[in-house]
């Protein structure tokens, strides 16, 4: 399935990605404090729908300085996660899920299990499952990787939300 072209951070962009995606696009809310949406990005076509979406946001890390974030929702096999990740296959890879969860966040008010992958050195990659999906949080730099665990993430899905949603300037990390 072809990757599109990223969608810029307007709203009429989100409720673009919002009518066309069949899998969640999912959105920290509330943003933590200080983040920003950063642009919108899909695979999939008109036929189809998106069988993935991605939301990328920015904002001041935990650690310090600014982070990145996209928060990706995917059907199994489709390996955008892993593209963004760094990884060889399409998905987060056998045994990555093996002991205790490395964090948990809020997934439509359900606490939701994520485990680290190794990808890149310069990012901290968690993937889990939502809503028979995988669900990836992937942020630079690596150091701020503690934002996934400790700040209390909780997802929504916003399709079903009309939001007035912050925007920021266009996240280079969409450009993939």
């Amino acid at each position: 399935m072809p990757y599109q072209p990223p969608w810029p951070p307007t709203g009429t962009a989100l409720e673009a990605i919002r009518k066309s995606s069949v899998v969640p696009v999912w959105l920290p809310w509330p943003l933590p404090a200080g983040w920003l949406v950063t642009g919108f990005g899909e695979v999939g076509d008109q036929r189809t729908g998106a069988r993935a979406s991605v939301v990328a946001l920015s904002g001041p890390s935990l650690t310090e300085g600014p982070a990145d974030l996209l928060v990706i929702a995917e059907e199994p096999g489709i390996g955008l996660g892993a593209a963004y990740a760094g990884l060889d296959g399409p998905d987060p890879g056998a045994g990555f899920d093996a002991g205790p969860p490395n964090a948990k966040i809020q997934v439509l008010g359900h606490p939701t299990a994520l485990w680290c992958v190794s990808g890149q050195a310069d990012r901290a990659v968690y993937a889990g499952e939502a809503l028979g999906n995988w669900l990836w949080t992937i942020i630079w730099p690596a150091d701020a990787g503690c934002l996934i665990a400790l700040s209390e993430l909780s997802l929504i899905d916003a399709r079903d939300h009309d939001l007035d949603v912050p925007f920021g300037a266009f996240s280079p990390r969409l450009d993939t």
